[in-house]
């Protein structure tokens, strides 16, 4: 589904990152964590095409990223930005709908099947009700799952999802959480981002661990997210704890007032 080779990312006249390399395939999950700055928002967009890279290869289904159209990567490829504020009072059912642009044509307008899949979308994650209600009047949470139901409507091989639980409270993380392992059961690849290392443990099959850029580690959640590799990304000292179910999770070790 992408494959990445030595690529090198960032802005013109800066590099964010160098030499990473990882592939993803049809129904995995890959989990990318780092700290603030590390790259991964950056990352992210040149794999969507949106800035070109400084070096090394992206190819999606075997074919360079950068030789395939716009309209052809929207198909393939949707996307969950990491905040959206919205300056228009469209409603979330049309948000939603907004997703099914890459399926029409310049000037084609949205059928039954493209009203039917937004509702699916909304339905999916809980917020049928708030189909009517303007996107600038909801909750910030509420308008990051109307973000994720408007990529699902996209009916994309690759979702490429920037802290999509970034905002929500615990209910809804686990609710996308449970959504995004459901989408890999379906075939789905998804590539996303957070800073919940216990988000990694719950639903991906592998991790990539940024740092300046560069990747400290890709494995098993259980192989790279150790109490040295989290210390040398965040500078905090941490316990990976193994439940009796045989679910890992990370608690920190805080430091206590002498």
């Amino acid at each position: 589904m992408l494959a990445v080779e030595n690529l090198s990312f960032g802005f013109p006249g800066r590099t964010v990152g160098r030499e990473l390399s990882f592939a993803l395939a049809d129904g995995e999950i890959l989990c990318v964590l780092g700290p603030n700055g590390s790259g991964k928002t950056t990352l992210f967009r040149t794999l969507l095409g949106l800035l070109p890279p400084h070096g090394g290869a992206i190819a999606l289904d075997g074919a360079p990223l950068a030789e395939l159209p716009r309209d052809v990567i929207a198909r393939r490829v949707g996307y969950v930005p990491q905040a959206h504020a919205g300056y228009f009072a469209y409603s979330v059912r049309d948000m939603v709908l907004m997703g099914r642009t890459a399926h029409l044509g310049a000037f084609g307008a949205p059928g039954l099947r493209d009203w039917a899949v937004a509702d699916a979308a909304l339905d999916a994650l809980g917020i049928a009700p708030l189909a009517e209600r303007p996107f600038t009047e909801i909750s910030g949470g509420e308008r990051q799952l109307a973000l994720i139901a408007r990529a699902l409507a996209q009916e994309a091989g690759l979702l490429i999802m920037d802290e999509p639980t970034a905002s929500l409270d615990f209910g809804n993380q686990v609710r996308v959480l449970e959504r995004l392992a459901q989408l890999a059961e379906r075939g789905i690849a998804v590539l996303f981002s957070t800073h919940d290392p216990d988000h990694a443990f719950l639903c991906a099959q592998r991790a990539l661990l940024i740092a300046d850029g560069h990747a400290l580690a890709l494995g098993a959640p259980r192989e790279v997210l150790t109490r040295e590799s989290l210390a040398r990304m965040y500078g905090v000292s941490v316990r990976i704890v193994e439940g009796a179910d045989g679910m890992h999770t990370c608690v920190p070790s805080l430091a206590r007032p002498t």
